[in-house]
């Protein structure tokens, strides 16, 4: 876009570079806030992955015994013992972005009669409320990430558009006027030189 090459635009070019120079190392700070809080995040999501997976494992052990579950009618079934309620989320809020916290997993109550299950009914019954509350608390750390990543890039292209466009543009506009008024200045001093010249050779 060209540029009025005056006094006024001068003024107004160095009002936007000192605008721009005040809000870029916030912009700058906000980028990397984000970027060090979603690492964490990333790798509180590694960790917890780790204990479900280990989880898992020590599941192992009675796991080939759940085969005993097709002997079971289909209201007796396993799966049938463990209803999720709800997700129990907070609302928190990091660099300015709205973010859900987990707070809990909640599941709805169901009793049955201990004589029509075998004995390790119980810790599986554990140990897949746990799985299902890794589940939800990674979920919720993995909405976060994807809330804190969308801020990031849009605070990153911010940053981009200052360091790279609007300060060296403006810097430029800057130079390009205050040359042309110095041109100006000099023309403007050069003639009335000549005025003055003709003037005394006149009288």
């Amino acid at each position: 876009m060209a540029v009025k090459l005056t006094k006024n635009e001068q003024k107004l070019q160095k009002d936007r570079l000192k605008q721009y120079q005040r809000y870029l190392p916030t912009l700058q700070l906000k980028k990397q806030q984000l970027q060090m809080v979603i690492r964490q995040i990333e790798a509180e999501v590694a960790k917890l992955r780790a204990k479900q997976e280990k989880l898992v494992q020590d599941m192992q052990s009675w796991i080939a015994v759940y085969n005993e579950n097709t002997a079971f009618s289909d209201e007796l079934k396993v799966e049938n013992l463990i209803k999720v309620d709800r997700v129990v989320k907070a609302k928190g809020n990091i660099a300015g972005v709205n973010i859900p916290v987990f707070k809990e997993l909640t599941f709805i109550p169901i009793s049955y009669d201990l004589n029509a299950y075998p004995l390790w009914v119980d810790k599986a019954l554990e140990s897949l409320r746990d799985c299902a509350r890794y589940d939800a608390l990674i979920g919720t750390l993995e909405q976060q990430i994807k809330l804190l990543g969308r801020e990031l890039r849009t605070t990153s292209q911010r940053v981009n558009l200052f360091e790279k466009v609007k300060i060296p543009e403006a810097k430029t506009n800057i130079r390009k006027i205050g040359i042309y008024l110095g041109d100006q200045q000099t023309a403007a001093v050069v003639r009335g030189k000549i005025a003055k010249k003709k003037l005394m050779q006149g009288a």
